[in-house]
């Protein structure tokens, strides 16, 4: 068997990271977990995401066998998607950064004002003693 190294620059792990990392796999993929699931009830669920990029998503996961895709002969044909075991194991992990997320978003909102303030108090500063000192602006503020 093979040893995976996710640090080298040509390890196929980093493909599934860039895959597993993607908020919207993350997101349908834990919606799908919870039973079978059509595409448009998907498209209702997960708000934000475009009708393109959620079925571009649907697919990756199929590929990757993360779930499966299940058409049924019905006028209009109507197409159901389910988690495999394989992706039932990944579910399990995502929905625990799903539920962290939850749990700890007013935590992490807060330490971004506090870090905001403090590098605006410091650029204020910085900037009535003439001096730089390359501080990172906060996302969006450059």
């Amino acid at each position: 068997m093979p040893v995976y190294d996710v640090y080298a620059k040509n390890c196929p792990t980093r493909m599934l990271l860039d895959h597993i990392a993607d908020k919207w796999t993350s997101l349908v993929l834990w919606k799908i977990s919870d039973g079978p699931v059509r595409f448009n009830q998907l498209r209702r669920d997960v708000e934000g995401i475009s009708t393109k990029v959620l079925s571009q998503t649907l697919k990756r996961l199929g590929r990757d066998g993360l779930i499966t895709r299940e058409v049924f002969a019905t006028v209009p044909v109507t197409v159901e998607y389910s988690i495999t075991p394989l992706g039932q194991t990944l579910s399990d992990k995502v929905s625990i950064i799903a539920e962290w997320a939850e749990t700890n978003v007013e935590a992490v909102l807060a330490a971004q004002e506090r870090f905001d303030a403090e590098a605006g108090a410091e650029s204020d500063a910085t900037m009535a003693g003439g001096a730089k000192r390359g501080l990172i602006p906060a996302a969006g503020m450059r």
